[in-house]
């Protein structure tokens, strides 16, 4: 685990009311909320975020961090990929994106070089294991990913902070 490590998870387009539609005023809301608790993490001295790099809310929360670091050039970003070929089948926009956000990560770490079965939860405990706290965009449901990891996180006794996509 790393001091002052924050570790980012969240839903999938999907999960959200708006899906893709980033212009939506409640997704320009939520992304902007995620970035106040993002610079509420650099202020309280957390230099170290992990993304899984899932579709959007990881995605937001990594380019967060590459703003900050214009202004802080001592946080850094890791980017945790549960296997190569993550963004195979994304829309070409969020593709682009996520390889523009792998070329300025500080690192990039591969938990399973191929897709495996149980890769993408190796990923999200991986994300838990090596942070302090979890910030995550999520909906408050039982079922998925995210909440799995959410149940995790805090069965270690991570600090959880929460944004609510709803």
């Amino acid at each position: 685990m790393i001091e002052r490590c924050c570790a980012f998870t969240g839903h999938r387009p999907k999960k959200f009311p708006w899906g893709y539609e980033e212009a939506d005023i409640r997704c320009v809301a939520l992304k902007q909320e995620l970035g106040q608790e993002s610079a509420k993490l650099v202020n309280a001295g957390y230099v170290d975020f992990l993304s899984g790099m899932a579709e959007e809310a990881d995605a937001w929360a990594a380019l967060d961090v590459l703003a900050l670091k214009k202004e802080n050039p001592a946080l850094k970003l890791h980017c945790i990929l549960p296997c190569d070929g993550q963004a195979d089948g994304w829309p070409a926009s969020a593709r682009e994106l996520y390889f523009s956000i792998l070329e300025q990560a500080d690192e990039v770490v591969y938990v399973s070089r191929e897709y495996r079965e149980g890769c993408m939860l190796k990923c999200n405990r991986y994300l838990v294991d090596h942070a302090t706290c979890l910030l995550t965009v999520y909906n408050g449901e039982w079922r998925g990913g995210t909440a799995m990891t959410v149940r995790y996180a805090r069965k270690l006794g991570r600090e959880v902070i929460v944004v609510n996509p709803v």
